[in-house]
């Protein structure tokens, strides 16, 4: 069964039963106290897992003339019923050791009672347990089909409760929530449809009866109570109940009712009478009320209360990502064959479509025919000119829910003309396959023969400076002038804190234009080398994102000023001391690794910072070498003292400079078409390649390690999990 299919199931079900699981939960959640009120009554005098039965009945009987019964409930109070000196009848809790009397039994309270009613059957008898069963049973179902659906977000059981971006309020809490809750709520459930069909009689009725040889009992040898071997050997904490005999006749016995048995004993002897096997229903039914109430444990009852607030939360956050969804749905004035201009997209909660809808609106302003479709709507597009992609990643890499099928459409449906194409990959970088579902689409559509316009796009935590970015690349590429205002996005930014510049060195020194900036955060912060800062020039959502270098704990960055930079020029123009929010972004997939075999390191411009904070960090000399671009040797002095103290300690085995504005102009690429036995011998030992800087370079990179991989006959994705990157 397919993920789309569960989904919906999953959301009929919730839907159908919404009003019944909204007031079971909110009964649920007030009948989860009264076992927590119960409990904390003083009436627990003993731990009953250490007294026998044998010590009761002899303190009772040697304290009261007469006793009748005795009994231990769901809280292990003892409660009894006895005959004092004075001829007065005595009912209530008592201590078990001593067998003082502690107070009445309380009177059911009219408020749980009213509760409880309405919890069971709404005050409707049977109709009304029917219709509790019932909605019990889809929440059971609800519950099921959520677990599948988690299962499916987070690739299997091992990784069932591996880590979530926070990337959505309600939908992140949903599933966090979720699988903290699924077990207390599939028992709730499975015991509330159990309870439900006992009381319909469902479950065949089986009496276990006694069966005495009165003829044959025994009144000798007389053995004191305290010596009774059967009692001896149960504790207060196994017993339901005791009946005491209600003469001397030898035919009188105590009635004992256990948790999985009942027997008879000889008052006299201390003889087992007969000896019973509780029907498995009837333990069933003991089990499923104490595990559906709470009853007789503190811990259970608030984890009872908290799985069914957790219920409440769901059917919140359900319907806004339904209505979320809803309010994102596909709208086109156009139809699929008269337009040029085609966007498909891919998105597991309708963020992305947001992005998809601005730019087909800017795209119709400016006087284009444009359609806009989920992935796995592909079809034959008679006019088509142009494709855009735009797509999210699920879990580990995966196509989101309405597009897992596309891949299949593109080599199957048939297209008239063929056009050019441009993907745009929307992610998160804590996810390790971060945008790789857009990557193979990219490749796919390269396979299939069609012009990619654009290298792939990537854009993390939805950011609007990235994707603006984007649109000005590629309405230039197709000779457009498309701007997509803030205003049609509401992306703003979370998580923001606060920042002190340390330090500040002036552009003008460096030829490239190029400064440092050390910040601190004001508050503890964990980040590392590979991370990104994202800032907020205009106190507004448009965030510019850099990467860190993290060095002696502060945090560095390298800042290309350009004359319009609105970002670089923002950070130019902090002073040392100032203030200003800004927010850590974890680029999980560009950290130092922990362990490899060698490390390579490719870098230009800016892009080489992040790495001296990595050679900070490499205090075990894991081998690296460092490929570093610059424009020339003045270039270099901005990095030169770090690289120098990490060539002397080790972490830096040796550093390979390029110097492209120099007399004998040199690329990083030339350097590893110099060494292609070294970098090719890197990747097959499995060591690690990590690529910063430009996009440009990165482009150049990939072609160079591509062409070492065909001259070695060598599939080049054979390689990819070995090659991190962050490229801009």
């Amino acid at each position: 069964m397919t993920i789309s299919i569960w989904r919906y199931s999953h959301l009929t079900l919730a839907i159908s039963s919404f009003v019944f699981i909204l007031l079971a939960s909110v009964t649920g959640i007030i009948l989860a106290f009264e076992p927590i009120l119960e409990q904390i009554q003083p009436y627990k005098m003993a731990d009953l897992d250490t007294l026998s039965l044998s010590e009761t009945i002899t303190v009772f009987k040697d304290t009261y003339p007469e006793v009748i019964a005795l009994e231990v409930d769901a809280n292990e109070f003892v409660l009894a019923s006895v005959i004092t000196a004075e001829g007065e009848s005595l009912s209530g809790y008592f201590n078990p050791q001593t067998a003082v009397f502690l107070g009445e039994k309380p009177e059911p309270s009219t408020f749980f009672q009213f509760v409880t009613n309405l919890h069971r059957s709404l005050f409707l008898k049977s109709t009304g347990r029917f219709l509790v069963g019932f909605c019990s049973f889809l929440l059971f179902l609800i519950s099921i089909s959520g677990a599948i659906l988690v299962l499916q977000r987070q690739r299997g059981f091992k990784k069932f409760f591996a880590k979530i971006v926070n990337e959505n309020f309600s939908q992140y809490w949903h599933v966090v929530l979720g699988r903290w809750s699924l077990i207390p709520i599939i028992i709730i459930t499975v015991t509330g449809v159990y309870l439900s069909l006992e009381k319909f009689d469902v479950f065949p009725n089986i009496k276990s009866s006694h069966e005495v040889a009165y003829e044959t009992i025994a009144a000798t040898p007389v053995v004191s109570v305290n010596n009774f071997p059967a009692f001896q050997e149960v504790k207060l904490s196994e017993l339901s109940s005791v009946e005491f005999p209600f003469s001397d006749d030898v035919e009188d016995y105590y009635t004992v009712e256990l948790e999985d048995r009942a027997l008879l004993v000889n008052q006299f002897t201390g003889e087992i009478l007969s000896e019973v096997q509780s029907p498995l229903t009837s333990v069933l039914s003991r089990l499923s009320i104490q595990l559906h109430t709470g009853k007789g444990s503190i811990v259970w009852s608030l984890i009872l209360a908290v799985a069914t607030i957790n219920i409440l939360f769901f059917i919140y956050s359900g319907f806004v990502m339904t209505f979320k969804r809803r309010q994102s749905r596909i709208k086109n004035k156009f139809t699929k064959n008269s337009s040029t201009f085609v966007i498909l997209v891919g998105s597991e909660n309708g963020s992305t479509l947001v992005f998809a809808n601005a730019l087909k609106e800017q795209l119709m302003a400016s006087g284009h025919s444009v359609f806009l479709s989920e992935l796995n709507a592909y079809a034959t597009y008679k006019n088509v000119e142009h494709v855009i992609v735009m797509t999210s990643t699920y879990g580990e890499g995966e196509a989101p829910v309405n597009a897992t099928n596309f891949l299949n459409l593109l080599n199957t449906v048939p297209q008239d003309k063929s056009y050019s194409f441009s993907v745009v990959g929307f992610g998160s970088l804590a996810y390790p396959e971060f945008c790789k579902f857009a990557f193979d689409i990219d490749a796919s559509l390269q396979e299939q023969g069609k012009q990619q316009l654009l290298p792939v796009c990537t854009i993390n935590d939805k950011s609007f400076s990235s994707f603006e970015q984007w649109v000005g690349l590629w309405s230039k590429a197709v000779g457009l002038t498309i701007v997509v205002p803030s205003s049609s996005l509401d992306v703003k930014p979370k998580h923001l804190k606060e920042f002190k510049v340390i330090s500040v060195t002036a552009p003008k020194d460096n030829p490239d234009d190029t400064f440092k900036i050390v910040l601190k955060p004001n508050k503890r912060l964990q980040f590392t080398s590979g991370d990104l800062l994202a800032i907020y020039p205009k106190n507004d959502y448009q965030e510019r994102l850099y990467s860190i270098g993290k060095l002696h704990g502060a945090l560095h960055l390298s800042v290309k000023l350009h004359a319009q930079g609105l970002g670089s020029g923002y950070l130019n123009a902090l002073k040392k001391d100032a203030i200003f929010s800004a927010r850590i972004i974890e680029n999980k997939n560009f950290h130092f690794p922990k362990k490899s075999s060698r490390v390579v390191l490719i870098g230009n411009g800016t892009g080489v910072l992040p790495f001296l904070g990595m050679l900070d960090q490499n205090t075990k000399n894991i081998p690296t070498y460092l490929y570093c671009g610059l424009r020339c040797q003045q270039s270099y002095a901005l990095y030169e003292n770090e690289l120098n103290a990490s060539l002397a300690n080790g972490h830096l085995a040796k550093l390979h400079l390029a110097l492209s504005q120099e007399q004998e102009k040199v690329y990083v690429q030339d350097l590893l078409l110099r060494d292609a036995v070294f970098i090719f011998e890197t990747l097959s030992m499995g060591g690690t390649l990590m690529i910063c800087g430009s996009l440009i370079m990165y482009q150049g990179v990939q072609s160079v390690l591509r062409q070492l991989c065909e001259a070695n006959k060598t599939d080049f994705e054979s390689f990819r999990h070995l090659i991190k990157s962050d490229c801009y």
